[in-house]
């Protein structure tokens, strides 16, 4: 048996409008409690910020005529869903439970953006 070419993702990237990073950390990091890593000095000239979380990351990139991503997708597993949806619902997040998976909890989020994320409990 051959080994699968792939082993992971390496990271997810979205977009977002150029000057807006101070709104990224508030979601990504503030709310989702993702940790900021630094960008390449070669790349962080161009704006944007990236985030992980164990093995996850996101990278978000300026991209000049911005418009976000209602459709395309991150789907983040959860640790623990229930705190993490309690949290962004205290604050006004809206989210929309989505049950047409059987036996899956999730629903989808937006970000500051506008860019769909959907959150899966494991």
């Amino acid at each position: 048996m051959t080994e699968a070419p792939f082993r992971s993702i390496a990271h997810v990237q979205l977009a977002m409008p150029k000057g807006a990073e101070d709104a990224a950390r508030m979601f990504y990091r503030d709310l989702l409690g993702m940790v900021e890593i630094p960008k390449p000095p070669e790349l962080a000239e161009r704006g944007g910020v990236w985030f992980q979380s164990g093995k996850v990351q996101i990278h978000l990139g300026v991209e000049e005529n911005f418009r976000p991503a209602t459709k395309a997708h991150p789907a983040l597993l959860c640790h623990d869903y229930q705190t993490l949806t309690a949290k962004l619902g205290e604050v006004g997040v809206a989210m929309h439970d989505d049950h047409s998976i059987p036996g899956v909890t999730r629903c989808h989020v937006n970000d500051c953006f506008g860019n769909r994320i959907e959150l899966i409990a494991t």
